[in-house]
């Protein structure tokens, strides 16, 4: 890798904050309850986060995990830990104390803030490689890892600019770890040059700039929130923090501090949509929603589109840090019905303006044909894709077999080349010798209007193999039965493609959202004798 010179700079998103201290020096780049930090206030922050951490001992390459909710010290963590060439590990604030301890462990990580409401999670004597711990307090917790806060800690580090020289864009900038849900959790290193691009490439996308007001209804472990973490450095756009996603929240301040942007997965708008809908509340300005980690269903666009928001969709997985796709809008759509335009922005599009390439293919790698019907499984190269799975070289190898990095995701090719997923394979319901998507009966559910969410998979059926089951949350106040639902579905597809069995109550899912159908058919896979 060549080193820096006078046409040639390593590619890193600490590059994004040098320049918003600078241009934006004044502006507020972090709104938290009554704290407001300016840009240049913040890049000080975060030197002395990282001098402090230089002071303690943190050399090159040691890892530095943070297990802290959506707080402007893990916003900091961002910029302050790669600074000293450092690697950040931000841990998911819903796992288990068991989980917490296996990913302390195999990150290798040196330190750890902890967050004081979350401190009960942390086994600290079966963390030994863990030499640091850092208390970041928050409410009334009582319980402490350490005697040293975070306020106190960044006071032994100085705001001079650090002198830090990145040799090798490809050198890890984070570890993200995944949902573990088929095994133990894998840690997908993110580089400096992939947080770089990825992040450049969402604000193009995304649209951010000096006047967006970005609000974290993203959780920031995840994926270094999409790479927003970066991202709103890049233009000078302000963060504002909360530390949970919860509706009536999410709409205060999105009028209150006039937010622009705001990510997440499908449950989050659903649950801001019933909010607003229950509430007759219309958002009073325009409101660009990024949804990802599932496909929204054309129901939940619609609405919230008519109450002020604008919905992107995109795909991606913890391995491409961010979305790797992108439903780019073409103005010909613009005519199109709602309903039409609702069901074109549930597609996941085409690759981001820098992710890379991306194709759909059968078995043996061949293209299949771009027909709407035919699936294959997507798969990526290029810049936005991790570096490796650390410390694990033959899951890497296998993922990334034949030069191109499997997804495991069914999807269909449209004839105006862009992609729709159709299903995870292993969720794909075979009934008769014919494929149905889960994701396809589940907005089809979700049309019902006495239905607030659906998840959908295959059981067994004597006859057929396998047919539909559906687990069904109900809008509060309504009562609908199994048999209206089988009846609405079978007015709107195909008798087998239908639900067989419906069943109500509440839809487990992961700290992201997604919908975690494992435990459905763990949980909730009916008898041997059912559907005889």
């Amino acid at each position: 890798m060549p080193t820096p010179s006078a046409n040639y700079q390593p590619l890193t998103p600490l590059s994004f904050l040098k320049r918003a201290a600078y241009v934006f020096r004044d502006k507020t780049a972090v709104v938290y309850g009554d704290k407001r930090y300016t840009w240049q206030e913040f890049a000080g922050r975060a030197n002395r986060l990282s001098h402090a951490l230089k002071k303690a001992g943190i050399k090159k390459g040691d890892k530095v995990a943070f297990l802290c909710r959506n707080l402007p010290q893990l916003l900091e963590a961002h910029y302050a830990i790669p600074q000293i060439g450092a690697v950040l590990v931000a841990l998911n604030v819903r796992l288990s104390p068991r989980e917490i301890v296996y990913i302390g462990n195999h990150s290798e990580a040196k330190a750890l803030f902890v967050e004081s409401t979350l401190a009960e999670l942390v086994e600290s004597d079966k963390l030994p490689g863990i030499k640091m711990f850092i208390n970041i307090p928050e409410g009334e917790t009582s319980r402490r890892l350490s005697e040293v806060d975070y306020e106190d800690f960044l006071m032994t580090g100085k705001e001079d600019p650090v002198k830090y020289n990145l040799d090798d864009e490809n050198d890890p900038i984070a570890i993200n770890y995944t949902s573990g849900t088929t095994g133990p959790p894998k840690g997908c290193v993110a580089t400096h040059r992939t947080a770089y691009l990825q992040a450049l490439g969402k604000t193009i996308e995304l649209g951010l700039d000096v006047y967006s007001v970005y609000l974290w209804t993203l959780p920031m472990f995840h994926c270094n929130g999409w790479a927003r973490a970066w991202s709103v450095a890049c233009r000078g756009s302000t963060s504002v923090c909360m530390t949970r996603p919860d509706p009536p929240e999410i709409y205060r301040l999105v009028e209150g501090e006039g937010v622009t942007h705001m990510d997440g997965a499908p449950i989050v708008w659903v649950r801001l949509n019933q909010y607003m809908e229950e509430n007759d509340l219309w958002f009073s300005h325009r409101v660009r929603i990024n949804n990802g980690g599932s496909a929204p269903s054309p129901r939940m666009i619609r609405s919230l589109d008519s109450r002020g928001a604008e919905i992107i969709h995109n795909y991606g997985l913890t391995e491409t840090l961010d979305g790797f796709t992108v439903c780019e809008w073409q103005p010909q759509w613009d005519v199109l019905s709602a309903e039409e335009r609702a069901r074109i922005k549930g597609r996941q599009g085409v690759v981001n303006v820098t992710a890379g390439e991306m194709r759909v293919v059968d078995a043996e790698m061949r293209d299949v044909p771009a027909d709407g019907i035919t699936i294959g499984e997507i798969v990526l190269r290029g810049n936005a894709l991790m570096k490796e799975y650390f410390k694990q070289p033959e899951e890497t190898a296998t993922a990334f077999r034949g030069g191109w990095f499997h997804t495991g995701d069914g999807v269909v090719v449209h004839p105006d080349g862009y992609v729709e997923i159709k299903d995870r394979f292993k969720d794909i319901i075979i009934s008769g010798g014919e494929n149905i998507s889960s994701i396809e009966v589940e907005n089809v559910i979700c049309e019902h209007p006495d239905v607030l969410e659906a998840a959908c998979f295959g059981m067994k059926d004597e006859k057929w193999g396998e047919a539909v089951k559906a687990i069904v949350t109900p809008k509060p106040g309504t009562n609908p039965t199994a048999e209206e639902i089988i009846s609405f579905c079978r007015q709107r597809i195909a008798h087998y493609k239908s639900p067989k069995v419906i069943e109500f109550g509440v839809i487990p899912r992961g700290p992201t959202g997604k919908i975690q159908k494992y435990i459905l058919r763990k949980q909730l896979m009916p008898s041997t004798d059912e559907g005889k």
